[in-house]
């Protein structure tokens, strides 16, 4: 959940806010290594998009040491998960139980196990607009990694269905990406898409602490109520901005 608001309209921290990146995608072990260290939550790529035994295997280890949260980042494969593919329900829940399937073994092997599941690009859109895929995403973490939560947008299928279904989902924000009037992300192929520099994302989290709210790039405030904020690991400057950020927000969940 999102901190709370006090008479004044700010908001109070009621519990540390979670930051979380995506790893394993590729990028040097030494970067890992440093955004590991700024995060409360790791989203681990798990064979799609990118990712393999051996990636995801290192990075449940520094997890474990760090003792940062070990989350499950499925995708499509090709074109780095990022363009949509055509998915029912039912070929969706085999996806997820090959790709998370692999990191809960690997994970099991090395003494723990998954905090969370986060659906990577495309996918985790097409889940956000499509009743059914959004259903298929929660019943298989309900059934496959009880007591795991989700990462999702606020507004979409897999917030509203998630009590329902039991599945406790956090409402995720970004901090380096840019949004539209209607609390969607501006596509990467689109000018604004990326919040750039240290300073932007300092005065991001400045602004949502004090309104609870963020500016899309059309200058409009739009309310976020975050419970997980997302920082991607080959935004240039993302481990000094995960840094602030942390900092920002008193030291993460």
């Amino acid at each position: 959940m999102a901190p709370d608001r006090d008479q004044g309209g700010a908001m109070t921290m009621d519990r540390a806010t979670d930051l979380n990146c995506d790893l394993g995608e590729g990028e040097p072990w030494e970067k890992t290594r440093a955004l590991l260290a700024a995060v409360t939550s790791a989203n681990i790529a798990c064979g799609g998009h990118a990712g393999d035994a051996s990636s995801m295997r290192a990075i449940v280890r520094e997890c474990r040491g760090h003792g940062t949260r070990i989350g499950a980042h499925p995708g499509h494969t090709g074109a780095f998960g990022r363009v949509p593919v055509a998915i029912t329900a039912e070929g969706l829940e085999r996806l997820l139980e090959v790709q998370v399937g692999t990191l809960r073994g690997i994970a099991g092997e090395e003494g723990t196990g998954l905090s969370h599941v986060k659906l990577h690009g495309a996918l985790y859109h097409q889940a956000d607009a499509v009743r059914a895929l959004g259903e298929a995403t929660l019943r298989f973490v309900a059934r496959s990694v009880p007591g795991a939560v989700v990462y999702a947008p606020p507004a979409g299928w897999m917030a509203r269905l998630g009590p329902d279904l039991g599945v406790d989902v956090w409402s995720e924000g970004f901090l380096d990406r840019g949004y539209r009037d209607d609390g969607t992300l501006v596509p990467r192929s689109e000018a604004g898409a990326m919040v750039a520099g240290v300073p932007a994302v300092r005065e991001r989290v400045r602004e949502w602490l004090e309104t609870g709210e963020v500016r899309a790039v059309s200058g409009r405030r739009l309310r976020l109520p975050a419970r997980t904020w997302c920082l991607h690991g080959d935004t240039p400057e993302a481990v000094a901005m995960l840094a602030a950020a942390r900092e920002m927000f008193g030291g993460g969940a």
